[in-house]
């Protein structure tokens, strides 16, 4: 084999965006109008972060566990929107920036769904944190 352009390779890069970081295109809204942020993590992963340079600038998901402690940080470009999915969460817990992620500036609704709670966010940068067993 000569090439180096193998589905393999790309398969690798894909899961890490998508599934440990957590950075997807929303089906609805292609091209990153409208962005997904679900991390998974696991795995023994303590933390991961992945950026994409998207035509409306740069979407960032960064997360780490410590101490029974998960931190999110995501940065939205400008005239985009997202939906964050945050795992093994209760919305009583969860803060964004130090506040209570249902009274934080730039979270456009908040609602608990099912272990996770689910954030609309508009441009900008978050950073949501809470306590418990995330992997």
């Amino acid at each position: 084999m000569n090439s180096f352009n193998h589905y393999a390779y790309g398969a690798i890069g894909d899961w890490m965006y998508q599934v440990v970081a957590g950075i997807e295109i929303d089906p609805q809204a292609p091209g990153y109008k409208h962005i997904l942020i679900q991390p998974q993590p696991g795995g023994g992963l303590t933390r991961a972060r992945a950026s994409h340079n998207s035509l409306y600038g740069k979407v960032t998901s960064a997360w780490e566990m410590k101490n029974d402690r998960f931190e999110l940080t995501v940065e939205i470009p400008a005239n985009t929107r997202a939906t964050v999915r945050l795992p093994a969460a209760v919305l009583s817990k969860v803060t964004e920036a130090g506040k209570p992620v249902a009274t934080a500036t730039g979270i456009a609704s908040v609602r608990q769904e099912g272990s996770s709670v689910v954030a609309g966010v508009g441009s900008g940068r978050y950073v949501f944190a809470y306590t418990g067993k995330v992997q």
